[in-house]
């Protein structure tokens, strides 16, 4: 009885956690929408992170796992669903025509996999352990690479000594998230639940250890950098101002489970 309230107050700690985690993105589409440009981020973190949401929420369901023994699950992948296709769409309004192509033919492949692979899970197999292991066994796929994603992130703040594309909320829900749900999952021994986050929780850990090494760096960057821009909009003379060439890219949403 204690193990089950405490595997069922686990995945409500995960509930929480992972909707912040959802939700730290908007600041970065606010920006987007009031620059109307989508500017150096990359679209591949969200669309991974939709994969990784629709197949855990099948996973979740009736059909793969036994009754609701993994609600908790359910519901909040089912809110990342409609949080990360409502990023995806901003940023495929804002994107350049070439960038476009690349969103439709990269969220349409996502669609792809996960029709083929709910399909074969609910017309081929006909019980749950053996839906769960084929189900779960793409999932842990998806979620390595989504886990996997924050690297680029971080190589980035690496060799640019900035932490502006890689937000301290992020990276901290990101490893809360990841904790709460490895944990969610060794409780009710599903390995499933519990291995793709024994990936995601040090990648967590290695964000915040960057973002303390290099965040008074990144703030006097960004201070120079408004200097710059300041610097340019009152400058009269006939030489136009040399943008600074800055190669950047966005934190992934790492995602439960």
């Amino acid at each position: 009885m204690i193990d089950s309230k405490l595997h069922l107050a686990t995945g409500v700690m995960g509930n929480a956690a992972s909707l912040l985690l959802y939700a730290a993105p908007i600041l970065t589409f606010f920006r987007v929408l009031r620059k109307k440009s989508t500017e150096e981020f990359s679209c591949f973190p969200y669309i991974v992170a939709l994969l990784n949401c629709l197949l855990y929420t099948w996973y979740g369901l009736p059909v793969v796992s036994y009754k609701w023994e993994n609600f908790p699950v359910v519901t909040i992948n089912g809110v990342g669903i409609l949080l990360e296709l409502s990023f995806i769409l901003i940023y495929f309004w804002f994107a350049s025509p070439r960038r476009k192509v690349t969103v439709a033919v990269t969220t349409m492949s996502v669609a792809l996999v996960f029709s083929s692979a709910a399909l074969i899970s609910a017309l081929v197999f006909h019980d749950h352990p053996h839906r769960k292991m084929f189900i779960g066994s793409i999932g842990l796929v998806a979620s390595i690479a989504m886990y996997g994603s924050p690297l680029v992130a971080v190589r980035q703040v690496i060799k640019t000594k900035s932490v502006e594309f890689m937000p301290f909320y992020l990276s901290f829900f990101s490893f809360l998230a990841s904790s709460l749900w490895m944990a969610y999952g060794l409780l009710g021994c599903d390995l499933f639940l519990a291995s793709p986050n024994l990936v995601g929780s040090p990648l967590g850990i290695l964000q915040l250890v960057l973002y303390c090494k290099y965040r008074k760096r990144g703030g006097v960057m960004q201070e120079s950098g408004k200097w710059d821009v300041e610097k340019s909009t009152i400058n009269t003379s006939d030489e136009k101002p040399k943008q600074p060439e800055t190669a950047i890219t966005n934190n992934s949403c790492s995602q439960a489970p």
